[in-house]
Order: structure tokens, then sequence, then C-alpha cells
């Protein structure tokens, strides 16, 4: 199908739901636009601030969301929410939608909300997850919050993504020896513990205390220490405190010019990421050709390395 881009970025950039999700889905979908909506969207973007929830299954960070967006809405501000969801195994697609447990903001023109499938990716978000960010912020979004899948310990990739990154932990979820491991814990820039009125909520408070003052990146001069906010999300409860504790955080990001650091290595990861796709896509080409069966024959029979042949296939492939 034929897209007039112009026409969809510039309803984008007034808001338009519908625009705002078929720039979305080009992104997804890998449509061969997607360099040209990048190069139209960048100069529109850099606004927004990036708030990243994370944490195990269970914590509660679909609740958690929904409730910081009626706080940002009672604040004025337009919210975009990202949810990254596991994938059906059969689909492809979203396979929670969290959009049903935020039903009460659905109607409510200053929010956009978007379930992306993982499709497989690690880290705990989609891969078209940085596009889509640039697609919100260029739509006038002040305030975009994404909620990861349930993570482990080494699917980390909202620390990177976010200006702010949430690690939701609650009662029960494991003892103090599991909030001390690397890992999630050490992306933190503000906990967040949920539930707070069940059995073990004070413990866990105490856990994290303990954790922070064995060290770590949070203790060296000058770093930010995560401040640990309790909270009852599902009764609203906590919320303000969540945000005044993302205040603080943005405001010593651009006070200590950590933000600005932190955003060119965003994008340079951006970068490389890409490049590593096409170069993956190249090398991919080359798959049964004739260079390459030279190449692992020659290592096979001993006349080289798989240290060389590799530069010899990158020489090839950047030539």
């Amino acid at each position: 199908m034929s897209v007039d881009l112009d026409g969809l970025i510039e309803r984008a950039t007034e808001g338009s739901p519908r625009a705002v999700g078929r720039l979305i889905s080009l992104v997804e979908n890998e449509s061969p636009l997607l360099r040209a909506v990048a190069a139209a969207l960048s100069p529109l973007t850099g606004r927004a601030r990036i708030i990243g929830l994370t944490g195990s299954p269970g914590v509660g960070k679909s609740t958690c969301t929904s409730a910081l967006v009626g706080a940002l809405r009672a604040r004025d501000q337009r919210v975009g929410v990202l949810a990254v969801d596991p994938s059906s195994p059969f689909s492809g697609g979203a396979l929670l939608g969290d959009r049903v447990r935020m039903q009460e903001h659905a109607t409510d023109p200053g929010v956009y909300i978007r379930s992306m499938a993982s499709r497989g990716h690690l880290g705990g978000l989609s891969w078209a997850t940085p596009q889509a960010l640039r697609v919100l912020d260029a739509a006038g979004c002040d305030v975009i919050l994404v909620e990861t899948v349930g993570v482990g310990q080494a699917e980390v990739d909202i620390a990177s993504a976010a200006d702010t990154t949430l690690v939701l932990m609650a009662p029960g979820m494991g003892d103090g020896i599991q909030a001390a491991k690397a890992g999630i814990a050490e992306i933190a820039d503000v906990f967040v513990v949920n539930k707070a009125d069940h059995d073990g909520a004070k413990t866990t408070v105490k856990d994290l205390r303990a954790m922070l003052s064995l060290g770590g990146r949070h203790s060296v001069a000058g770093a930010w220490r995560p401040p640990i906010v309790s909270a009852i999300a599902s009764r609203g409860e906590g919320i303000t405190d969540i945000l005044d504790a993302v205040d603080e955080h943005g405001a010593w990001l651009t006070k200590s010019g950590e933000g600005e650091r932190h955003r060119r290595a965003r994008a340079a990861g951006e970068i490389e990421s890409i490049a590593i796709t096409e170069m993956r896509r190249q090398i991919g080409d080359l798959r049964g050709s004739a260079a390459l069966e030279a190449l692992a024959g020659r290592v096979v029979a001993g006349e080289s390395d798989p240290y060389s042949a590799a530069d010899e296939l990158l020489a090839a492939v950047s030539s």
C-alpha cells in the first residue's frame, strides 16, 4: 500500500492517534520507509522525558504505570505509554495486551497507549522501541512511560533507553540475597517497593538499603543514590512520591551533565545496533557464496584461522 508519509507525519505531530499508530506499525514491521520516517522525525524530537518501569512479573508494573499516567495527566502533561509484552509463539503479536489494564485512560486524548511485542528480543524491550519512542516524542508527548517485559537479571535494556529507570519490587518476591544480586537492581534510578501494605514490605526496604550500602556504582563520589519509595499503586498511594523522586533525578541529570552523556550514549548504542544489523544482513547475503566457502575451506585446511578469515570477509563486505 502506498503511504503519504509527509501527511502521516504531519497528522502525527498534531496528535492524531491513528497517525501515531500507523508510524509505529511501520517501525515494527521494518517498512522500507523506516529510514525516511527516522530522518523526518529526528528534528522534531528531544523534548519528551522517558521513564522506564521494570521488575519481575507480578510486582505491579502495569498497575503502577496506570497510576502514574493519572498523576501525570493531573499535571496536564501529554503521556505516551509503550507496554512491551511477551510475544505469542503463534502470531508473533503482543501476548498480554497491557492496554486491558489501562482502560480508564483509553478515551483520554492526552494519552496514547501501545502494546508492542518483544518478538523474541532479549533485554525486556522490543527491538523497535527506540524508533517508537521517537514517534511518540515527535507527536508531542511530554512524558513517555516504557513498561518492560517481566525481566530477569540480564535483561536490562531499559537502562539505556530511559532517562530515569524505576525498578519495582514487592514483598514476597525474594529474600535479601535476591535483592543483593547484580542485574536489574544495578540499573535502578528509583526503587519502588509496591504492595507496601503486604507483609514483608519493611523487610524489602531494609534489604534494599543494605544492598545500597555495599557499594557499586551508586557509591562513587557525586553519583546518584537511588531513593527507595514505598507505594500501593492499586490505591494510588505513593505515586506522588514516585514522581517527586523522578523529578529529583531529572534535576540531578541536568546539573551533573549525566543527562547529556546518557543521551549521547543512547544515540551511539542505536547507531551501533543499526550498523551491526546492516552488517549482519550483508554477511547473510554471502552465505553459501563461493568467497565464504573458499574462506571456510582454508580454515579447515589449516591455511588460515577464523579471525583472519573474518577480517577478509568484513573487508569484502565493506568494499
